[in-house]
């Protein structure tokens, strides 16, 4: 009778510890599975609308059926024709957007406020002008933030558009910037203001390039040597053919959008 008892038991504690460590081993592989599908949502960028074959992208251009386009300025560097630029835009009754890096608000602050007043878009174009395809995430918040706060200071102005310096990005940097509460914008149609070809350059170069149409984003530069005696004719031949200037927040989607493989952002149909 002891004999059998003793094996009831024995055979009892060796289920107890066999069902203890099945129930380990569950645990185990749940914990595993959930970090597994963390690291899998991690990867992944943060926002699908504007992720084409798994890359994130900046919008380019916009797909729309009015003729209208965004004229942009990058204004990193001096501030010499900042007013002449305001005019010229002010005579022509139009409104465009100027990505500003933080170094550059904080030498003209005025000029800041003046683009404001005039009721232009203002952007970000990072604090210091760096690749930020190379900087981690942390470096990106901190290039992205740093100028935000000053503006909004300023201005009282909450940004919401971005320009990675040199067009340059990766997914990281998108969903970044994303996350800071930021559309990253690039451009279809590249003035090349920046080379000093000259006047007739940069206005023939916008006005018959091949990608200029209904949608399109002009890069200029606030700071080019020729951009500002360029800007009167450029602007008169442009509303010749038909286009509409508007701020880049009036152009782009905010929502229910998705980018195809050129980076141009299309309305979701309803």
């Amino acid at each position: 009778m002891k004999k059998h008892l003793q094996k009831l038991r024995d055979s009892f504690l060796t289920g107890t510890h066999i069902a203890k460590t099945l129930l380990v081993l569950a645990l185990g592989i749940g914990a595993i599975a959930i970090s597994a599908m963390y690291l899998s949502n991690e990867a992944v960028t943060t926002d699908s609308s504007n992720v084409v074959n798994g890359r994130a992208l900046p919008i380019y251009c916009v797909d729309t059926e009015a003729p209208k386009i965004a004229l942009t300025f990058d204004a990193a560097w001096g501030n010499d024709d900042t007013a002449n630029i305001l005019a010229i835009l002010e005579k022509h009754n139009i409104q465009a957007t100027f990505f500003m890096t933080g170094g550059w608000v904080e030498s003209y602050p005025d000029d800041v406020r003046a683009i404001y007043a005039a009721g232009h878009d203002l952007g970000n174009h990072s604090e210091s002008h760096p690749d930020m395809a190379t900087l981690s995430t942390e470096e990106i918040r901190q290039q992205l933030m740093g100028p935000h706060e000053r503006v909004r200071e300023l201005t009282g102005y909450e940004m919401m558009l971005f320009r990675p310096p040199y067009g340059s990005y990766d997914n990281d940097l998108i969903n970044t910037a994303s996350e800071c509460g930021y559309y990253t914008i690039q451009w279809d149609v590249d003035s090349l203001d920046w080379k000093d070809y000259g006047i007739d350059s940069i206005i023939s170069t916008v006005c018959n390039h091949k990608h200029l149409g209904n949608g399109s984003i002009i890069l200029c530069h606030n700071g080019a040597k020729y951009t500002a005696q360029a800007l009167d004719t450029l602007i008169t031949d442009l509303k010749a053919q038909g286009y509409e200037f508007v701020k880049l927040s009036d152009l782009i989607y905010t929502d229910d959008y998705y980018m195809d493989h050129e980076g141009r952002q299309h309305q979701q149909q309803q």
